[in-house]
């Protein structure tokens, strides 16, 4: 299931100023491939997320994902569209504080009408896979960042996402920490064979991927596949 975005573009007005946070962006992103988007704070990658799952709509132009225009969806198709199809981590973890780890994670699966008893079954499968297999019953608060982290990935593969989206996976969380929860996206993206999209302006969490998309000022300057960190360190001094 590939990725085509034609001519993306996305403006605000905030007062008598008209932003342009995308400037017309054309990308494709094939099945499997684990893509970052690199840029500064106001270079246009949350805005691109955001529009790549369907959660903003844009000024002009398509994104085609399995071959179907998600920008004609309405929200109703868009809600069911994401359910099927994607799961997120968010860099803030994003967690119910009342619920615990095993509830938190089964939580989406309600929304698939999955019965309850499979979808404790499948959570605590998951939680045991990321290493929270005795802390299933911790509520957030009595978990480390990197704990809470965890449970959010648990929660983004619980379904069957053939697209996973990753805003600042690691923002929260220190080098050895982000190291680990990394290699733990990878190792669960690429056992599935899933489509991994993350946004960052880290450059080290480039190394990871296998297409690195540069973003600037609302534009893409350059993308490279399978870049090395020297090619990411000198583009970065040259632009970012």
């Amino acid at each position: 299931m590939s990725i085509v975005i034609k001519d993306l573009k996305k403006y605000y007005k905030v007062g008598d100023q008209v932003v342009k946070a995308l400037r017309g962006v054309n990308l494709e992103i094939k099945k499997g491939e684990i893509c970052c988007i690199l840029g500064t704070s106001g270079s246009g990658k949350s805005t691109m997320l955001n529009l790549m799952a369907g959660l903003e709509k844009p000024t002009r132009g398509e994104i085609f994902i399995k071959n179907q225009d998600i920008t004609k969806m309405n929200e109703k198709e868009l809600a069911k569209f994401r359910q099927k199809n994607v799961g997120f981590v968010f860099q803030s973890y994003n967690l119910l504080t009342a619920l615990t780890a095993l509830e938190n994670v089964s939580l989406p699966l309600t929304f698939c009408e999955v019965p309850k008893k499979e979808r404790e079954k499948r959570a605590y499968k998951i939680l045991s896979k990321v290493g929270l297999k005795t802390h299933v019953l911790h509520k957030p608060t009595q978990l480390s960042g990197g704990q809470r982290q965890r449970v959010g990935i648990a929660r983004a593969f619980v379904g069957t996402p053939e697209i996973v989206f990753a805003d600042e996976p690691t923002g929260n969380l220190d080098s050895k920490t982000s190291e680990e929860i990394m290699k733990l996206i990878l190792e669960i993206t690429t056992e599935k064979n899933l489509t991994l999209i993350m946004v960052t302006h880290n450059r080290d969490l480039a190394r990871y991927a296998d297409k690195v998309v540069y973003l600037l000022d609302g534009e893409v300057k350059k993308i490279e596949n399978r870049n090395s960190e020297s090619d990411i360190r000198r583009y970065e001094d040259e632009t970012i």
